[in-house]
């Protein structure tokens, strides 16, 4: 067997389990959604306050939410322009780093899923608890906020 009929198999049983296995079709699908939120912010400016979507509250309310300036504030992180941002959304860092962080949840854990299946069970664990507290740590602010007058 050739070295390319070697590489030609393995990427047919990657992409195989890609797609018929939940897990990484779950952690696969996630990526691709962070990525497009960093596409998103990296090609939209706060200078140019050019966002196709709007704050759906704000303009029916005419008051702004717990959200309302989290894409400005995710593009001035990407520029580097960390205390601008927080004026836009003073939470806006620790979204940002959760979706960082989940990124590369997402990636190292499928990569340790595919090596070392007999963990499988462990890891799903481990990545539900560890993304469920990252979520509140990260969302608390907005929980609270929905919450408010209960």
């Amino acid at each position: 067997m050739t070295q390319s009929t070697k590489t030609n198999n393995a990427f047919s049983l990657l992409k195989h389990r890609l797609i018929s296995e939940p897990y990484l079709s779950v952690n696969l699908t996630l990526a691709g959604v962070l990525l497009f939120v960093f596409v998103y912010s990296g090609i939209f400016s706060p200078e140019k306050n050019n966002y196709p979507v709007v704050c759906i509250h704000e303009r029916l309310t005419g008051e702004p939410c717990a959200s309302c300036g989290l894409s400005h504030s995710f593009s001035l992180i990407l520029k580097g322009k960390i205390s601008e941002a927080y004026k836009w959304n003073s939470n806006g860092m620790r979204v940002f780093i959760f979706f960082a962080g989940q990124m590369i949840m997402r990636i190292v854990f499928s990569v340790f899923y595919l090596k070392q299946p007999e963990t499988v069970r462990q890891l799903i664990v481990y990545d539900t608890i560890a993304s469920l507290t990252l979520f509140l740590i990260a969302f608390m602010p907005f929980i609270k906020w929905i919450f408010r007058f209960l």
